[in-house]
């Protein structure tokens, strides 16, 4: 999902330096997932910005599930430039070191990864720079805990939405306490679930599950306890408006569009590149009537503040 201080810093400072692309048209896209398209979550998500390219720009798009080995990778891009594919997608972080390797081999194609490290002239890792979305979530949190005790269960330490949401709490109260837990996968939901347990025993009323494999269960197990949660990836109030009281919203098939529309005018730079609220990629989802009028207007004012000058309320 698919995202980390002065090392993201570094990365963006590169990333400005990137190659471009494109050659005025996109005949044909290519996607590989690790899993399957049909999960409801991060892969379906993949899937469908595919399928935003074929509608808005008239590509033929292809993709290929269970993509998780060298083997299978090597031999599905050797299929696709057979095809003429010239875009391919690697709808994971895990894709960026394979295409790395493989780019030197296919200089026809440009090769796009999700949250990696692209090094070569014809790869691009894109990036959702999840900060200040978990930012904003946080302080939705800190507003409306009674027990002024949050729980975070992620899934990598790496994902900048963590540090965001701990800050944001902290910004709206600075009485709250904030636990967080790694799972260490993005989809091990036995685990997530037993770190969810831990945090009802400690009177944690308002979770944020950031890993969209476990994300669904954890809330309605949230549901179930009565307290509260924050939606991740999707806007996930139709799980419950009473227990989802927003969302920290990706939304990839905009970012699916948006990069093929870079590589066909030239635009797409190869190295790492980051999207934000400014790029319509990263918004806060439904708000649930619960959460107080006038706070909602607050939060809203704030973001478009953000979105304006890049400036978090905590950094003025």
């Amino acid at each position: 999902m698919k995202r980390f201080g002065v090392f993201l810093l570094i990365l963006a400072l590169l990333a400005g330096c990137g190659h471009q692309v494109g050659n005025g048209k996109l005949s044909k896209v290519g996607l590989l997932v690790p899993e399957t398209v049909n999960d409801q979550v991060w892969g379906t998500k993949g899937y469908n910005g595919m399928l935003k390219i074929q509608s808005e720009l008239g590509a033929e798009v292809y993709y290929k599930e269970g993509m998780d080995s060298s083997k299978v990778i090597e031999e599905a891009i050797e299929e696709f430039s057979q095809k003429g594919i010239s875009l391919i997608f690697g709808h994971g972080n895990e894709y960026a070191e394979y295409f790395n390797d493989l780019a030197d081999q296919y200089p026809d194609i440009h090769f796009v990864s999700f949250n990696g490290n692209a090094k070569q002239k014809n790869t691009t890792s894109i990036n959702f720079n999840g900060y200040a979305m978990g930012f904003f979530g946080g302080m939705v949190a800190a507003h409306m805990s009674k027990t002024n005790s949050l729980g975070v269960i992620a899934a990598y330490e790496w994902q900048p939405e963590v540090e965001g949401f701990y800050d944001g709490a902290l910004y709206e109260n600075k009485q709250v306490n904030v636990s967080i837990q790694y799972v260490g996968n993005w989809d091990d939901q036995k685990k997530a679930l037993d770190e969810l347990d831990f945090m009802l025993e400690n009177n944690i009323d308002v979770v944020y599950p950031a890993g969209d494999g476990f994300n669904v269960p954890v809330i309605e197990k949230v549901k179930e306890n009565s307290k509260f949660a924050i939606g991740y990836v999707s806007d996930q109030s139709d799980l419950g408006e009473s227990t989802v009281l927003t969302s920290t919203v990706q939304n990839v098939e905009h970012l699916y569009e948006l990069v093929a529309e870079q590589y066909v005018s030239g635009e797409l730079k190869s190295g790492n590149q980051y999207y934000d609220f400014q790029d319509d990629v990263i918004m806060m989802g439904e708000f649930s009537p619960l959460i107080d009028k006038s706070f909602v207007a607050k939060l809203n004012v704030l973001i478009d503040e953000y979105m304006r000058t890049g400036k978090l309320p905590n950094e003025k």
